[in-house]
């Protein structure tokens, strides 16, 4: 199926025979089939309701900045190295992280680059507190983002997660309350590609087994990820419900997920650059 034809309403077979065409005139003809189906208001189906592809952090739930920094702090104690430094070893590492060190392998090297080599026991402990709080984090995720994934799903849209996210969240994610609410999940971590490379939007996109254009995705706008998902041919959409990431960002804005289900069913979301909306719009 090409990407108009996610995009074009369908015309039943019954509403062929009432416009006198057959199936074959159809195949041949679909814009100007549907054209005459539209203008008569005969036979004519729903439109296909397009592909979202959510971002994680400070999109579905707050990324817990601070906590998490607090927790590294904690980790620290554990391995016997400055916070401070691990804190900063951590930040610095992001791009190296996400596309596959484990948990302990990352505890391990950082350790390291900061001059300490930790025992078995003192790795696992940190993991420990690592794994603890993304399955804490995932846990946030609030009964009106949930009730807004559940009302997308039975309008008939197929969700996406794309996250750039470190092992430790990707294995966390099946024993979360969002994983259910999902058709696909894709982790930087685990198919070593990280937004905003266009690659990993088409990958998701594959996927859903649909075409990068006909999908919408949502993001806060870390990491470059509207203008990676504006570059692979999905629509992005900034949310700023969490956390006003890239004010710099041109495209349409949404103030909170609640807006979608509204502006999905009444609107073109890849309308004018700038502007506001829903009735959280910025």
């Amino acid at each position: 199926m090409g990407v108009d034809d996610e995009r074009r309403p369908t015309v039943a077979p019954d509403g062929l025979a009432q416009l006198g065409l057959g199936p074959h005139q159809a195949r041949e003809y679909p814009q100007w089939t549907v054209a005459v189906a539209e203008s008569t208001g005969i036979g004519v189906g729903p439109r296909p309701r397009r592909p979202l592809v959510f971002d994680l952090f400070h999109t579905l739930l707050d990324g817990a900045d601070d906590e998490r920094d607090r927790m590294i702090g904690e980790m620290a104690v554990e391995i016997e190295v400055p916070p401070g430094a691990l804190v900063a070893a951590y930040h610095a590492s992001w791009r190296e992280r996400l596309v596959g060190w484990g948990v302990e392998e990352t505890i391990r090297i950082l350790a390291r680059r900061l001059g300490h080599d930790p025992t078995d026991a003192q790795v696992s402990r940190a993991a420990t507190l690592r794994r603890a709080f993304a399955r804490r984090t995932l846990d946030t995720a609030t009964d009106a983002t949930l009730t807004v994934l559940d009302r997308l799903r039975a309008d008939g849209h197929r969700l996406a997660l794309l996250s750039n996210a470190t092992a430790e969240s990707a294995a966390a994610w099946a024993g979360s309350r969002l994983a259910p609410r999902f058709d696909v999940a894709v982790f930087s971590c685990e198919v070593g590609l990280a937004k905003p490379d266009p690659a990993i939007y088409r990958h998701t996109a594959a996927r859903l087994g649909v075409a990068p254009a006909v999908c919408v995705f949502i993001g806060d706008g870390s990491d470059g990820e509207l203008a990676g998902a504006e570059a692979a041919g999905m629509t992005p959409l900034r949310t700023t419900e969490h956390k006003d990431t890239d004010p710099s960002w041109r495209g349409p804005v949404i103030g909170g997920l609640g807006d979608l289900p509204a502006l999905l069913g009444r609107a073109d979301v890849g309308r004018a650059a700038g502007t506001p909306l829903g009735s959280g719009g910025r």
